[in-house]
Order: C-alpha cells, then structure tokens, then sequence
C-alpha cells in the first residue's frame, strides 16, 4: 500500500512539475509576429541602394563582347554577376526566416524587377552559349544560377572555343 502511494504520489508531483516548469513549443504563427512593412523599411533604406549597385555590376559584366568574357577578363566577368547572384540568393534565405512569410513574399517582389529579369535572361544565354557554368561562382551565387538556368542547354562551347 505504501509503495502505491508512493508512486500516486511521483506521478502527481511530475504532472504538477511539468506544468509549472516546461512550456509549450510556440506555435508557427506565433514565431513570426504580424508584419505590418515598417520592418521592412528601416533595414530597406540601406539595401535598395546595394540592390541597384549590385544590378548595375551584373549588367555592366553581362554587356561585355562575347570574347570578353574569357581569358583575362573572365574573373571581372564572373565576379560581377556573383556579387549580384549571392546577395540576392542571400536575401531569398535570409528574409523569410527573419519576417517569415511576409518576409517571403516581400523579397521575391523586390527581386523581379524589369532588370532583374533580363539578368536572368542574359545569364541564361550565356549558359547556353557556354560561357559559364553554376560552378564558376561561390556557394549561394552557384546555387542561385542553377535556379536561373535550370531547363536550358548548353548548345555553344564559349570559353572552351
């Protein structure tokens, strides 16, 4: 009989305990409060500037003469559309799990922009032209091109000649 009280006795106290002491896991909607766009716009001030430079050095690299974009002003080449290509994959990770999907939604509107897409159309090209390949850029910007070239095939041999 003592050892049936006992144990009522450990069962009550480890109820009475869990209560108290652990706490229910927060709910996805209560991970990410309500975004109104005010988050946005404190942070926003300091990265449209960043988001044109960065398109503007895409561009300036994806209007270089077909033959410029091998031998020695490869690297210029390659660089410019990797500084463009991994801020932006950087931002499509970033946002989402900091505003969550508002943050989402936001990030993909800003990136869709008229030069934005005819970055990705002149990336494609020259993908298809043979002149780069996702392995020539860093982590996040190599992952990016994948995306953007994804379905396309290589039909020129570019840098290869």
């Amino acid at each position: 009989m003592n050892r049936l009280i006992f144990i009522i006795a450990a069962i009550l106290v480890w109820q009475v305990g869990g209560r108290l002491f652990l706490t229910d896991a927060p709910s996805a909607a209560a991970a990410f409060p309500p975004v109104t766009g005010a988050e946005f716009q404190e942070h926003e001030k300091y990265t449209e500037d960043a988001r044109r430079s960065q398109r503007q050095d895409a561009l300036k690299a994806l209007d270089l003469a077909w033959s410029d974009r091998c031998g020695a002003n490869r690297d210029s080449f390659i660089s410019g559309l990797n500084h463009y290509y991994y801020h932006r994959q950087n931002q499509n990770e970033r946002y989402p799990e900091t505003y969550g999907p508002a943050g989402a939604a936001y990030i993909a509107g800003v990136w869709t922009t008229a030069e934005d897409r005819r970055i990705e159309r002149l990336t494609q090209e020259a993908y298809a032209g043979g002149y780069i390949k996702p392995s020539d850029f860093d982590g996040m910007a190599s992952q990016m091109v994948a995306t953007i070239v994804r379905g396309e095939r290589v039909r020129g041999r570019g840098c290869a000649g």
